[in-house]
């Protein structure tokens, strides 16, 4: 089973710089896309939806942004769109396809570095999604959740720890929440079961050169049940093109979706 999530920051953008083409060479069972920023006849094109996927996209209440999609080989037996919280749902930051067991989500966690105000508003949606993980925990199936999280774990998740302590991203209380994610709720960061190196990053700023500097951060993950952790067999950052201000990641699991 082989799964891709990107942050398309934009998926017009994207699809321009190759993105679909690229995809379709994949052989990626599941693709998980955040910040889709379109929707409506943009998304009817047939560049969006290409013929070897089956193809769902989330779009939200204000044009132009957020919005996340899930692309896969064969159609989910169910879809849930939402978490059921109207504030974030308006968003459209969660879509989970569920495959007989596995479930597989696309996620895009809010981000903090606007202001105070969209921090707190990170920070609610941080503690009310703990329940649900709880909830995904205890649903009897395996979970791949697939996305920007918007936050960077440890000192080896980015270049510049030192200076981003105080910043949305690698706040205490941020990086606390993903001990709890990974210790508390049992959940496993999939892809430090098999890659354990440093400068392995996902995002890169777009100001002083970050990306020829590889000055980055590792924003994106793959967090599974403890089942599937047993299961994880590569993993990749795929930097030879660039799509996105973040880098597609890739996951192959010994299991059949």
């Amino acid at each position: 089973m082989r799964i891709l999530t990107l942050n398309v920051n934009g998926i017009r953008a994207a699809a321009r710089k190759g993105l679909f083409p690229w995809l379709t060479r994949q052989r990626a069972d599941a693709v998980c896309l955040q910040e889709v920023r379109a929707g409506g006849a943009h998304l009817d094109r047939r560049e969006f939806r290409p013929p070897s996927f089956h193809c769902r996209y989330l779009e939200g209440a204000r044009p132009g942004y957020s919005g996340v999609a899930l692309l896969s080989r064969r159609p989910p037996d169910e879809v849930v769109e939402g978490l059921g919280w109207p504030d974030v749902d308006q968003e459209a930051r969660y879509l989970e396809g569920r495959f007989g067991n596995v479930a597989v989500i696309s996620l895009y966690i809010p981000s903090g570095t606007s202001g105070e105000a969209r921090q707190a508003v990170k920070m609610d949606f941080l503690e009310r999604f703990a329940g649900h993980l709880e909830r995904l925990r205890t649903s009897g199936r395996e979970c791949v959740i697939c996305g920007d999280f918007n936050i960077a774990h440890k000192p080896i998740d980015l270049k510049n720890w030192r200076s981003n302590q105080k910043n949305s991203g690698f706040l205490p209380e941020e990086r606390a929440w993903l001990d709890r994610v990974f210790g508390e709720l049992g959940f496993v960061d999939a892809f430090r079961v098999v890659n354990q190196a440093p400068e392995q990053y996902t995002w890169w700023s777009n100001r002083g050169q970050a990306w020829a500097k590889n000055v980055g951060w590792r924003l994106d993950y793959q967090v599974v049940t403890p089942g599937l952790a047993r299961r994880v067999r590569a993993a990749k950052i795929y930097t030879r093109k660039r799509f996105s201000d973040h880098a597609p990641l890739i996951m192959d699991y010994d299991l059949d979706l």
